[in-house]
């Protein structure tokens, strides 16, 4: 089937192709660069620790700034349309003696502004309060070691501020995602004194940090547990809802932090109602927070329904996995491509039409069709899309993964 029929078929039921094609190349995703490097980032040689972890070990991984922007910029390259490189704090570039996070600036960060801007990229960022050595007990701001505290505030803070120089640099708003392993290992004696450090914490470094709320959206993430907090994490789901909705800042929702029985397509139209948007973290659990690279599965094609359904414009949208056991550029590529495969499919169903059968009562009308419009001819629109902003629609790109493997990634 060519684009013109697949356009005559969808046209049949309200669906215009190509304002489908117009709207999905508007919908940018955030890239998450701690893919290209198992979330090492450049402080030191050592790997992601302290409250967080990868696995695997194939060869290629970027080990320094310019490798992981080349990586990146070729990644991208394979993407259709216009996206955003979500940094973690512990990526910023240091000359000679590095600069502990209580410290960080702008200019740890201005060569990652720089090629922002010839590349026409836009930054978002991630405080680190991970692989440390003031990870105490797998506490950061709810210590009960007020120096400690103390230390992760004055990063927060900082991290806020530059946040901030990347949304005036850049001119684009930037997103920054709070996100704390603290927790318990065994059941804790005491849940609600960590909360309250927690909170307290946080509220300095709101209070402290200088930055334009008008230009920096600040949100925190959830997590139901994690490895060495298995019994008790800090920021719980209802923590950080709570938190959020009273410091008027967003709440994250991570696919990955929540029971393997929880839709979590289905928390966000009531994030949406309170919060007027939703930030997304879209990753890939199996049998816990594993994040694997993202497939095109029901969990991923519900997440994307939801989306386009309450507007793609209410939503920051960025990917989070660290998948080391395969290429981490055909990582990237695939689970970008994914995401938008996803998106471009729920534009593709006539959801005002299932809407009004589901208000009639008209159930069985609404499952037959639900499931009919499944078949129809997506991959002539993507293939469409694709070509008109100049990337492979098939699995062609892999072969350009190949290349760049062979000839870059296995040389390092």
């Amino acid at each position: 089937m060519s684009y013109k029929e697949a356009q005559k078929k969808y046209a049949k039921i309200g669906i215009d192709t190509e304002k489908v094609i117009k709207d999905l190349a508007a919908v940018p995703i955030s890239m998450h660069c701690w893919q290209g490097d198992d979330v090492g980032g450049f402080e030191s040689v050592g790997g992601a620790s302290n409250g967080i972890q990868t696995t695997g070990n194939y060869p290629g991984k970027a080990t320094t700034p310019e490798q992981l922007m080349a990586d990146i910029e070729f990644a991208m390259s394979l993407i259709p349309g216009k996206h955003r490189v979500n940094l973690h704090a512990c990526y910023g570039i240091h000359k000679g003696k590095v600069t502990d996070r209580d410290k960080l600036s702008w200019k740890n960060f201005k060569p990652w502004v720089d090629w922002a801007k010839k590349t026409g990229l836009k930054l978002d960022f991630n405080p680190t309060f991970f692989s440390h050595a003031n990870v105490v007990d797998g506490l950061t701001l709810s210590s009960p070691d007020p120096q400690i505290r103390k230390f992760w505030i004055e990063h927060g803070v900082r991290c806020l501020e530059i946040a901030d120089y990347f949304a005036k640099e850049l001119k684009s708003t930037c997103g920054i995602n709070f996100w704390c392993p603290d927790g318990y290992k065994d059941e804790p004696s005491d849940r609600l004194g960590p909360r309250q450090r927690m909170a307290d914490s946080l509220d300095k470094i709101f209070k402290k940090a200088k930055y334009d709320r008008k230009r920096v959206i600040p949100f925190l993430e959830s997590k139901l547990f994690g490895i060495g907090v298995e019994s008790y994490t800090v920021n719980s789901h209802e923590f950080v809802m709570g938190y959020a909705q009273s410091r008027k800042i967003l709440a994250l929702l991570d696919m990955g932090h929540f029971h393997l029985t929880e839709n979590v397509a289905d928390k966000i139209s009531s994030f949406l109602m309170f919060f007027g948007k939703v930030a997304f973290h879209i990753s890939r659990p199996v049998r816990w927070d594993s994040d694997h690279v993202i497939r095109q599965n029901d969990d991923l094609r519900a997440a994307a329904q939801e989306i386009v359904k309450m507007g793609p414009e209410n939503f920051i949208i960025a990917l989070d996995y660290f998948d080391a056991s395969i290429c981490r550029v055909a990582a990237w590529v695939l689970g970008m491509r994914n995401m938008q495969k996803e998106l471009m499919k729920a534009m593709l169903t006539p959801n005002a039409q299932l809407k009004a059968l589901q208000d009639a009562g008209e159930f069985t009308a609404q499952l037959v069709l639900q499931e009919e419009y499944k078949n129809y001819p997506f991959e002539e629109v993507w293939a469409e899309f694709c070509k008109r902003l100049g990337v492979p629609a098939g699995e062609e790109w892999f072969k350009e993964v190949q290349k760049y493997e062979k000839a870059v990634l296995l040389k390092r």
